[in-house]
């Protein structure tokens, strides 16, 4: 089994457009069209069973379409598509809104500090991610640095750690490895902390010595598969766990096995 637990999706009417802009800020080059049938197609024809969906708000006032259509998503395509909810830290009543996410029956939450414009360590995100996780909701957080906004990184793996230290969240998934290019920081602050790391566009650009090092000092049962589609061709993805120089077991840790006990499903 493969779970995907880092992808987006966008609406129909303007994935296009979206991506477009997207491809030309960070550099990259999509591997899908970003739309929900595009997810669909690329999962069938890659072999992943299930992909977790991480909405990003970018302003408060997309709180309830974002999160209605997160349990759309859900209630259509339950098994196979998994969303979560999303959430901007300028929303006011943030524990009114969190419990409706959770009232919802949405798993978790995605924040995205660069797109938000909150350092993580702000007491906006703090609060957040303390109060969702009172309510047993996993936290996603985008980490590292995104090509898009290069002149500063809002969620730098010191940062990071002390929003760690202080919260002890016990569901928090922290994105790209730790921190997308800063490794070597993932390693100095992040790789001994409790929390998850997912692989989304990582495996493309880290050096597999400096991937097995952060493993090596990280909980195995917390890495977690992700490409960000449609960020990385997830066939790419899944060759290069299997050529990681690991156990098979392990690999089915990454795989699935770890994805399937955060979300407590069999």
């Amino acid at each position: 089994m493969i779970i995907d637990f880092h992808t987006h999706i966008f609406p129909d009417a303007i994935a296009s457009k979206t991506i477009a802009g997207l491809e030309m800020a960070s550099g990259i080059k999509a591997a899908a069209d970003g739309t929900l049938a595009g997810l669909l197609q690329s999962m069938e024809k890659t072999g992943v069973d299930m992909s977790v969906i991480l909405p990003v708000m970018t302003k408060p006032s997309q709180f309830e379409s974002v999160n209605l259509f997160a349990q759309s998503v859900n209630e259509q395509y339950g098994g196979k598509l998994l969303s979560f909810g999303g959430i901007h830290p300028d929303c006011e009543d943030y524990k009114g809104k969190l419990r409706f996410i959770k009232e919802l029956g949405l798993p978790g939450i995605k924040l995205h500090p660069d797109y938000q414009d909150v350092m993580i360590d702000d007491i906006r995100f703090m609060n957040i991610i303390e109060y969702a996780s009172e309510l047993g909701l996993i936290i996603t957080t985008h980490a590292g640095l995104d090509n898009a906004f290069q002149d500063l990184v809002h969620c730098p793996p010191d940062r990071m750690r002390k929003v760690i230290d202080t919260i002890k969240p016990e569901k928090l998934v922290v994105a790209h490895f730790g921190g997308w290019k800063r490794w070597e920081e993932v390693y100095e602050y992040l790789a001994d902390a409790d929390v998850y790391f997912d692989t989304a566009v990582t495996l493309d650009y880290i050096e597999q010595e400096m991937f097995l090092k952060i493993w090596e000092k990280h909980d195995k049962k917390k890495v977690l598969f992700a490409t960000d589609s449609p960020w990385s061709d997830p066939a790419r993805i899944i060759a290069k766990v299997h050529e990681l120089p690991i156990t098979q077991v392990e690999k089915e840790a990454i795989f699935a096995d770890n994805a399937k006990r955060l979300l407590a499903i069999e």
